[in-house]
C-alpha cells in the first residue's frame, strides 16, 4: 500500500514553487479588442504599458495598471459583498448568484479565475462542482450565455472526425464526457448536463494543475426522454427521444475514434451515464482507449477509502475489512462499482476465491429490496452480489426483504447509500443501526446533490448514535453533540481521487487504466489520515489540501503503472527514469508538472 506523506506548509510551498515559476513569453496572433475578448489572454487592467503598446491596447483600457494581486483582492471583495447582500435569500438563489459571479470571471479572465479557485477551493468547490452544479444543469437553458466545450449530437453522425479539428487546441490531455442521461441524482437532463464536464474539468485545473488550454468538456447529445425538457422553449438540445442499442453505441464509437485519432495520448473520463451505458462503455473501451468511468471507479475508490477508514476507526487492523458486514442501498453504476472494488480488495486480503465465496460480506438492495439469486430478470451487473442460500446467509432474509428487515437481521458494520433517494435512511432505519455488531458503526449517505442524500448528518448522529462514523457525498456542517463533542462530517467526494487518477495516468504515459492503478489510488487516500484523526471520526482530509493529496494520488498511480508494466513515460521523462524514481522523486515529478495561474508576457506575431 502506498503510504501518503503528511501535508505541510512546506509541501504546498514546494508545489507552488515548481508550478508557478516565471513563465516564458506567450506568442499571440491577435491584437487590440480581439485580445480583450479572449479569456485566456485577457489580463483586464493588468496589461503593463509595454504590452499595451505592442498589442495595440493603448486607449482601450483605463490608464491605471492594476497588479494581479490587486485584481485578485478586488474580485474577492466583490464576492464577499455579494455574500453580504444575499443574506436571508433562499439557498438556491444564493448558490446561483455565487455561480454567476464566478462564471462571469471565467468568461472574461481565465487566469484570474483559476487563481481565485485554487486559493479558495474549499469555499468555491461546492459552487462550481457539487452540489450547485446540479442546480446549474437544471437551469442551463436560462443560464446559457456563451458556449464552453464541444457538442456532438446524433445529427453529426459521419462528421465527428472532421468536427474534432474545430477545437483550437493543438493538444488535449483531459476530456470529460457525458451524455446527460443520469446527471447526479437528477436523472435525464439531456444537453443541459454539459455543466458536469465543465465543473469536473475546473476541479482538474484547481486540484491537479491540468493546463486549462489542454482540457475539453464534451456533451454527447443523443436526445432526451425528459418530456419536460422536450416541451421547454429554452431547451438547447435535440428534441427527440434518446437513441438506444446499436444506434447509440455507433455514435459513441465514432466520437472515441475521432478523439484518439487527433489526440492519441488524451484521457477520457466518462461521467453521469445511465447505468446500462456506464458499464457497457467501460467494458467496451477500457482496453482500447485510455479512459475510465468516474461514477463506477472514482466513486468506488473514495468509498473504499472510507470503508477502510471505518475499520481503523473501530481500532481494528485493515485486514479485518474482510469481516465487515456491509449493506449497500443502490444497485446503480456507483453502488456496483463500490462493491466490485471492495470485493477485489477483500479477495486480495483473503488470498483465494474459495475463501471469498465462503465470506460473502455484502448485502445489496435496490428499490425492490434485497437482491437475491431468486430475482427475476436479475441485472448481470448486480448478479455477482446477489445473495444465495449457502454459507453466511441469514435465515428469514429472502428476495425483496426491506432495508429495515436487512439491518435488523444482519446488524451491519456499515450502511452505505448510493440510491439517489433522499431520506431513505429514515429515523427507523438509523435507529436500527444502533444494534450493529460494530462498536462504532458507519453510515455513509453518499448520493448527490444534497436533496438526494439518504439522510442528513444531524439525523444520522441523532438517531444512529453519537459514536457513529459519518460520510456524505454532499457537504454538511459538523454536528454539535453537546458537552464539547463534535460529530465529524466526512464528505466522501470523488474530487479526492479523479484529479490524481487523471494526472498520474497522463504523467505515467499509460494507455490503459487498470484495476490495480485504481486500487492504488484508493489505498493511497485511505492511508492519508493519522490514527488520532481516524479515532475522532475524521476519514478524509480537508479539501484545502487538495493539490497535495492529488500529488500523492498521482504518484501512487505512476508507481502502480510502472509495477504493472503499463507506463511508457511522458515528455522528456521516459520509462527508464520512471522506473528508477523514489517515492519522493515521483511526488516532486508530479508537483513540477502542475500548472499554476500567473500572467505570461504576451508577444504578438503575425
Amino acid at each position: 500500500m502506498w503510504k501518503l506523506a503528511r501535508f505541510t506548509a512546506k509541501n504546498l510551498r514546494q508545489t507552488r514553487r515548481f508550478s508557478a515559476a516565471i513563465p516564458g513569453p506567450c506568442i499571440v496572433h491577435k491584437r487590440g479588442t480581439d485580445i480583450l475578448h479572449d479569456p485566456w489572454f485577457n489580463k483586464d487592467t493588468g496589461f503593463p504599458l509595454t504590452e499595451r503598446d505592442r498589442l495595440g491596447l493603448r486607449g482601450l483600457l483605463p490608464p491605471r495598471v492594476i497588479s494581479f494581486e490587486q485584481q485578485y483582492d478586488r474580485f474577492m471583495e466583490s464576492y464577499r459583498s455579494l455574500e453580504h447582500n444575499t443574506r436571508g435569500e433562499p439557498a438556491n438563489v444564493v448558490a446561483l448568484a455565487k455561480w454567476r459571479i464566478l462564471n462571469r470571471l471565467h468568461d472574461r479572465n481565465e487566469t484570474l479565475y483559476y487563481r481565485v479557485l485554487i486559493d479558495n477551493i474549499r469555499d468555491f468547490a461546492p459552487i462550481i462542482y457539487t452540489p450547485t452544479v446540479g442546480l446549474v444543469c437544471q437551469n442551463y437553458g436560462g443560464l446559457f450565455r456563451r458556449p464552453r466545450g464541444m457538442y456532438f449530437s446524433a445529427k453529426d453522425k459521419g462528421e465527428m472526425m472532421s468536427m474534432i479539428y474545430n477545437w483550437p487546441a493543438e493538444q488535449v490531455d483531459m476530456i470529460v464526457l457525458t451524455d446527460g442521461s443520469r446527471i447526479l441524482g437528477l436523472g435525464d437532463l439531456g444537453v443541459q448536463g454539459i455543466g458536469i464536464p465543465i465543473g469536473k474539468l475546473d476541479i482538474y485545473v484547481a486540484a491537479a494543475g491540468m493546463n486549462p488550454q489542454r482540457i475539453l468538456p464534451v456533451m454527447l447529445d443523443v436526445g432526451t426522454n425528459n418530456q419536460k425538457l422536450l416541451e421547454d422553449g429554452l431547451y438547447l438540445g435535440l428534441r427527440e427521444p434518446r437513441l438506444e442499442g446499436d444506434e447509440y453505441l455507433a455514435i459513441v464509437d465514432e466520437f472515441m475514434e475521432a478523439v484518439f485519432t487527433r489526440w492519441p495520448k488524451a484521457i477520457v473520463q466518462f461521467e453521469d451515464f445511465q447505468m446500462k451505458w456506464a458499464f457497457e462503455t467501460l467494458q467496451r473501451y477500457r482496453k482500447r482507449f485510455c479512459m475510465f468511468n468516474d461514477d463506477i471507479q472514482g466513486t468506488a475508490g473514495v468509498a473504499l477509502a472510507g470503508l477502510l477508514g471505518a475499520v481503523r476507526a473501530q481500532g481494528r487492523p485493515l485486514t479485518d475489512f474482510v469481516k465487515q458486514k456491509i449493506v449497500v442501498v443502490g444497485a446503480g453504476s456507483a453502488g456496483i462499482g463500490v462493491l466490485t472494488m471492495a470485493k477485489q480488495v477483500a479477495w486480495k486480503m483473503m488470498g483465494s476465491p474459495e475463501n471469498m465465496e465462503a465470506n460473502n460480506q455484502f448485502w445489496l438492495l435496490d428499490k425492490f429490496g434485497l437482491i437475491t439469486k431468486d430475482r427475476k430478470n436479475l441485472d448481470p451487473a448486480a448478479a455477482p452480489f446477489a445473495r444465495g442460500f449457502g454459507p453466511g446467509e441469514i435465515e428469514g432474509l429472502r428476495e425483496g426483504a426491506s432495508l429495515i428487515e436487512v439491518i435488523k437481521k444482519v446488524k451491519p458494520h456499515v450502511l452505505l447509500g448510493l440510491s439517489g433517494v433522499g431520506g431513505v435512511f429514515d429515523e427507523q432505519v438509523l435507529k436500527a443501526m444502533r444494534e450493529s455488531d460494530s462498536p462504532r458503526p458507519a453510515v455513509f449517505a453518499m448520493s448527490n446533490p444534497t436533496m438526494n442524500a439518504e439522510c442528513t448528518a444531524v439525523d444520522a448522529f441523532k438517531y444512529a448514535g453519537q459514536n457513529i462514523v459519518f460520510a456524505s457525498g454532499s457537504p454538511f456542517e459538523n454536528v454539535d453533540l453537546g458537552n464539547g463533542k463534535v460529530g465529524h462530517v466526512n464528505q466522501a467526494n470523488n474530487m479526492y481521487l479523479f484529479p490524481g487518477i487523471g494526472l498520474g495516468t497522463l504523467l505515467s504515459g499509460a494507455h490503459f487504466i487498470s484495476d490495480g492503478m485504481m486500487q492504488a489510488a484508493a489505498e493511497c487516500l485511505a492511508s492519508y489520515m493519522t490514527d488520532e484523526e481516524i479515532q475522532k471520526g475524521i476519514l478524509f482530509p480537508s479539501i484545502s489540501s487538495i493539490r497535495h493529496i492529488t500529488s500523492e494520488v498521482g504518484a501512487a498511480i505512476i508507481h502502480a503503472a510502472v509495477a504493472e508494466e503499463l507506463a511508457e513515460g511522458h515528455g522528456e521523462i521516459g520509462l527508464k527514469e520512471l522506473m528508477h524514481m523514489s517515492k519522493e522523486e515521483t511526488l516532486n515529478y508530479v508537483a513540477r508538472n502542475m500548472w499554476y495561474p500567473v500572467y505570461s508576457p504576451l508577444v504578438h506575431e503575425k
